[in-house]
């Protein structure tokens, strides 16, 4: 059986002597990134990523809002197995309230990011949803066991993206907000992201039946327990 060498990046060194326009060019980079000239973007930090693997090992059907680059893919792509399933949710295209000015993603990069890391390690069965979150939340079918909120950060696109996923999620399931802790010693974050996760799950007026599970720099992990 042939099997395709996997394309060697650039070293380190010379992408850092790219100027900064060049590097943030979004043609340029869905050629570099889609063709593993340079790898993704990463948009989370080690800790972060390790608690996105804690969560997910295990879980049978996913669901990743904001998918950009790929990076985070990436890392559910390792811990998710061949019989489960990951669902990326991305309209695709700029978003000012998703990434910063000027930033930007293209669906065929991106696919072919996370088409090589499934490849690498052996899984999972991908689906992909090019079309804004709470579209595909409404026509969605079935339950889910991990929903990863990274798309629309504004306290508005946060809190909805809540409110149409989370009553999909089965009970033991999870719910993991990224840049949601600003307000916490030695969190990082944004305001929108940072205020439902503080509204929804800290101090009195805590939601009953959830509970926050783990944190991580900006990530917060919600848990089911209904």
């Amino acid at each position: 059986m042939y099997y395709r060498r996997a394309p060697m990046p650039l070293p380190k060194a010379l992408r850092r002597l790219t100027p900064e326009r060049l590097r943030d060019d979004v043609r340029l980079r869905a050629v570099a990134v889609g063709g593993g000239l340079i790898p993704p973007r990463t948009m989370h930090s080690p800790r972060e990523a390790a608690l996105l693997r804690e969560v997910a090992r295990g879980r049978r059907r996913v669901v990743e809002i904001g998918v950009y680059e790929g990076s985070s893919a990436v890392v559910l792509c390792e811990v998710l197995g061949p019989a489960a399933e990951l669902h990326l949710v991305d309209p695709f295209g700029p978003h000012a309230m998703a990434l910063p000015a000027g930033w930007g993603a293209t669906e065929h990069a991106s696919r072919r990011v996370v088409a090589r890391a499934v490849r690498r390690h052996g899984g999972p069965r991908v689906h992909w949803h090019i079309a804004f979150s709470a579209d595909v939340a409404r026509a969605w079918q079935g339950s889910v066991d991990l929903v990863f909120i990274d798309g629309d950060h504004s306290e508005e696109g946060c809190a909805t993206d809540w409110e149409l996923w989370h009553p999909l999620v089965e009970p033991g399931g999870c719910v993991l907000f990224h840049d949601a802790r600003a307000s916490q010693p030695g969190g990082t974050g944004l305001p929108g992201p940072t205020a439902v996760a503080d509204r929804l799950f800290r101090g009195p007026g805590a939601l009953p039946g959830w509970t926050i599970a783990g944190e991580a720099d900006g990530a917060v992990a919600v848990v089911c327990k209904a």
